[in-house]
C-alpha cells in the first residue's frame, strides 16, 4: 500500500525518512497518534471477548512501578529510620 498508510513496523529502513516526512507532527496530529495507540492497546488487552486479567494487571504493574519511582526517596528515608 501507500507509504503514508503503513505502520512503523511495516516500513523498511530505507523508506523511513520518506515515511517520517508523511507523518503529522502538529499537536493535533500527535494527540491523534496517542489516541490511536491507546485504542489499539485497549482493544488488544482490555476489550476482549475471551481474555484474562493481562491488560488490567499490566496497567496495575505500571502504576505500581511509577508510584514506587516517584516515592523512592520518601520510602528510603522511612526504611532507614525503621532500621535504626
Amino acid at each position: 500500500g501507500p507509504l503514508a498508510e503503513r505502520r512503523l513496523l511495516d516500513v523498511r529502513l530505507g523508506e523511513l525518512p520518506a515515511w517520517l516526512a508523511t507523518c503529522d507532527f502538529s499537536p493535533q496530529g500527535l494527540l491523534g497518534g496517542v489516541q490511536k495507540a491507546w485504542n489499539s492497546y485497549y482493544d488488544k488487552y482490555i476489550n476482549v471477548k475471551r481474555g484474562g486479567p493481562a491488560g488490567i494487571s499490566m496497567l496495575l504493574a505500571g502504576y505500581c512501578l511509577l508510584s514506587y519511582g516517584w516515592n523512592y526517596q520518601h520510602i528510603s528515608k522511612i526504611s532507614f529510620l525503621v532500621s535504626v
